[in-house]
């Protein structure tokens, strides 16, 4: 079997002395879309800082057999790692180009495979980032993570707040994006996890709670309930 990219052991996590990741333990498989799964507030979007080195943590991260978990969050990034936070975080005073120009790490930056995701960036290359809308904001968001060559993408509530024909252009590019790289996914929309996901992993009260394949647990409404607090249309019905 093909070793994990990610390896995750008895990681825990701080922010101002309070605990927020409790003891999580899990792989990332070296292909496809792993999904982490959890009620609001549970450490899902912790455990991502967490891994790259943003809050304070403890415990064991290996990156394709190498520990990072003591390395700082640029040196994480520089050995492929790369990150697409929740709240989007471009750059509002600088252009879209200036946006992307500045998370180029590569010598040979992927640019053509970006434009032919996200064509709409192109029309508004000179376009101040705070002036786009949410939508925009997030493709500008997954658009310079995916300009660089990644051994592994984190990828934190990327469909939040977005319409629905935004989410299927999001979910449609995170699709192109695990074609190449392995993708630790942090998602509530079941319907995303079900076109992409092989593979979830399920936190509550910052602890792992389930691993497994992601068709059976979505094939699983009680299940389902039990660990998300959520109704699918088969329960509803």
């Amino acid at each position: 079997m093909t070793e994990p990219i990610l390896r995750v052991r008895n990681l825990r996590a701080t922010v101002a002395g309070q605990q927020v990741v409790e003891d999580v333990t899990f792989d990332v498989p070296a292909t496809g879309v792993t999904a982490v799964l959890g009620r609001n507030g549970v450490g899902k979007t912790s455990t991502l800082k967490a891994l790259l080195g943003l809050y304070d943590r403890t415990g064991e991260v290996t990156l394709a057999g190498e520990r990072i978990d003591r390395l700082s969050t640029d040196r994480i990034v520089r050995r492929g790692v790369g990150y697409v936070p929740e709240d989007r975080e471009v750059f509002a005073g600088l252009t879209v180009a200036e946006n992307l120009r500045l998370a180029e790490r590569d010598a040979s930056p992927r640019r053509e495979l970006v434009a032919d995701l996200f064509p709409d960036l192109v029309k508004r290359s000179a376009q101040r980032a705070g002036t786009l809308s949410g939508g925009q904001q997030q493709m500008v968001s997954l658009a310079r993570a995916l300009l660089n060559d990644n051994r592994l993408l984190l990828v934190d509530e990327p469909t939040k707040g977005l319409a629905p024909k935004i989410v299927t252009e999001v979910a449609t590019a995170l699709a192109e994006a695990a074609a190449s790289a392995p993708v630790l996914l942090v998602e509530q929309n079941l319907e995303v996890i079900s076109r992409l996901a092989t593979t979830v992993v399920v936190i509550d009260a910052g602890r792992v709670v389930h691993t497994g394949d992601a068709a059976e647990l979505l094939d699983d409404p009680d299940r389902i309930q039990r660990l998300l607090g959520v109704h699918t249309s088969e329960n509803a019905a």
